[in-house]
């Protein structure tokens, strides 16, 4: 599943590519995906005729803001945005399609159909779910290690379930936790409320500095993900844990270990990330 990284970069790249687009219509192939409004009919008669005039993000949400609504969307396992001209062919597993005026679409294309999409007036976004259900963002003045410290206390899970709870705060998704997990030195299994107050300085740091780095060179390529214009990102070539089973540690040479935690495959260095 796309995480923060490379949901930011979609938006970007969403943003050079469909901004000031008038939508003349909507044609929906698949209805389960529009959650909000449940009458696929309102969804498609609201957006007729609207511009897009910005594309934002919450989490793993991307928000395509047009001049009255924002359109919550969420890209789940295999969900893709991109842009096509009218003419060209349309993939079967294509489910939504705007059309502009100026005979480009924006295609929706989702292999497992698990993504979602809700629509709001402007600043409605904030006060339903999904967004209501989210924790700060990481980049964000209210995520400091203070309160990541004030979170982690108050559960029993394992530190690698609890990071992945996007109500703690959003963003981290299995590859970014195994990552920051790694660079951390705490064990994927250790129970949250364990970790000292200098273990969560240190995972604060870790956390912030991964999804940075992974931001700046446009997330991972990992499965089937590239962006919106086909750009495969280039963080999967700094990838210290994840998907590196069998391979040395970095770090110390230790073959990494790949085990499941809470129903995840989680990767960890067994000598340098010790119980």
């Amino acid at each position: 599943m796309p995480e923060l990284p490379e949901v930011e970069t979609v938006r970007k790249t969403l943003k050079s590519l469909i901004l000031h687009k008038q939508i003349s219509n909507i044609t929906v192939n698949w209805p389960k995906i529009i959650k909000k409004p449940q009458e696929v009919e309102q969804f498609i008669d609201a957006l007729q005729g609207e511009r897009i005039v910005d594309v934002g993000r919450r989490g793993k949400f991307l928000i395509i803001y047009t001049d009255k609504y924002a359109l919550v969307s969420h890209l789940r396992m295999e969900g893709k945005y991109g842009l096509f001209k009218k003419e060209e062919l349309l993939d079967k597993h294509t489910h939504v399609v705007f059309h502009f005026t100026d005979h480009t679409e924006l295609r929706y294309k989702d292999v497992r159909k698990f993504g979602t999409m809700h629509l709001f007036k402007k600043g409605g976004e904030f006060q339903e779910p999904p967004l209501t259900e989210l924790g700060p963002e990481p980049f964000s003045e209210e995520f400091t290690p203070e309160y990541l410290a004030k979170r982690l206390a108050k559960t029993e899970r394992k530190v690698k379930i609890a990071l992945l709870d996007q109500k703690l705060f959003v963003g981290l998704g299995n590859i970014y936790v195994d990552e920051a997990l790694f660079r951390s030195g705490i064990h994927p299994e250790r129970i949250a409320s364990s970790l000292n107050s200098q273990e969560i300085a240190m995972l604060y740091i870790e956390i912030v500095n991964t999804l940075r780095e992974a931001v700046e060179k446009g997330g991972s390529t990992i499965r089937s993900y590239v962006n919106s214009q086909g750009i495969i990102g280039m963080f999967q070539h700094e990838l210290y844990a994840y998907g590196r089973k069998g391979e040395e540690c970095k770090k110390c040479g230790t073959p990494l270990v790949k085990t499941v935690v809470g129903g995840r495959g989680t990767h960890y260095c067994p000598s340098c990330q010790r119980l």
